[in-house]
């Protein structure tokens, strides 16, 4: 079995792959017409993924991305092929909701402000500014990997943690409530913060519209680490206008990169990140773990983890 390698390695993390099996061989390419050219004699990818390199792998298997989200990768054709994708969703939930943590300590805690105002006479406005998160309600898009570290978190700040998600997920130890979406809006009216965990699809992408924003509560802070085109650009930027919300912490943004000169760098009542959530030095031993786990299910004929439904994105 030949596995293509589309990602930096160092030499350790190889020779793990390889203790698996004498029966496989991990290639690595220098450029990306190296990996076209070897494409056609591969029977599984962990890495970067291509369609390029889809129509050119006969032999493919199976593919592990190093991302969560694969909603670029729903190439039709691929989605129809019984090529199995798997990816890192729940394997970025630790640091993806320390980064949403983050993100709300800096506007709650007058951090964001006193970073732009970078003086002494500031601390009554820093003061009047910041607020507690003890007793306030979060409510949770999408109670996945990252949705379920960021209850954690929440719960620790003596939150009362809510949810909404399209699968039957279960209601994880002192998380209020997780309802299917067609509660989406009552989340929306209870929440104190609201954070995005979901991954994009096409239910989800734009639903933080107007009509969403304007059921939100006028203080509510709104956190996004996962997908910006989740929320419209248009309504965002009329809800932190016209006061709907008060504020967000965004580490994704409805276009990226997000020009320089866009209003949303300017607002006081926001803290951008330019999606770095993602960034973790334990992150990538933690995906050769996974690819490892499922290279050994893989060889015995066993259901992989963390598999992609194709049809779903998720």
């Amino acid at each position: 079995m030949k596995i293509l390698a589309n990602l930096q390695l160092d030499s350790s993390q190889v020779r793990q792959i390889e203790a698996v099996s004498e029966t496989i061989e991990v290639l690595t390419a220098d450029s990306e017409g190296e990996v076209l050219e070897l494409m056609p004699e591969i029977d599984v990818v962990f890495g970067n993924f291509s369609h390029e390199m889809f129509l050119l792998g006969k032999k493919l298997k199976w593919v592990q991305v190093g991302s969560a989200g694969v909603n670029d990768l729903m190439y039709s054709d691929f989605v129809d092929s019984e090529v199995i994708m798997t990816s890192a969703k729940g394997l970025v939930g630790v640091h993806l909701a320390e980064h949403a943590m983050a993100l709300l300590l800096a506007l709650t805690r007058g951090v964001a402000w006193s970073i732009r105002n970078p003086s002494w006479d500031q601390r009554a406005a820093t003061r009047s500014i910041s607020w507690e998160l003890l007793d306030g309600t979060m409510g949770i898009v999408g109670l996945g990997g990252t949705g379920r570290e960021l209850a954690i978190r929440a719960l620790g700040f003596g939150m009362r943690v809510i949810a909404v998600d399209p699968e039957d997920v279960g209601l994880p130890y002192g998380i209020d409530a997780c309802w299917r979406m067609d509660k989406f809006h009552q989340l929306l009216e209870e929440s104190d913060v609201v954070a995005i965990c979901a991954p994009l699809t096409s239910e989800t992408e734009g639903m933080f519209d107007l009509a969403a924003f304007q059921l939100m509560r006028k203080h509510a802070l709104l956190i996004n680490v996962t997908r910006g085109a989740i929320v419209d650009e248009h309504a965002l930027l009329q809800a932190l206008d016209h006061g709907l919300i008060g504020g967000a912490g965004l580490d994704v943004t409805p276009q990226e990169p997000l020009p320089t000169d866009h209003p949303l760098w300017q607002m006081s009542n926001v803290v951008i990140t330019p999606h770095s959530a993602g960034g973790s030095p334990r992150r990538m031993d933690r995906s050769v773990e996974l690819f490892c786990d499922n290279l050994r299910l893989l060889l015995s004929n066993k259901p992989l983890n963390n598999v992609i439904d194709k049809n779903k994105g998720y």
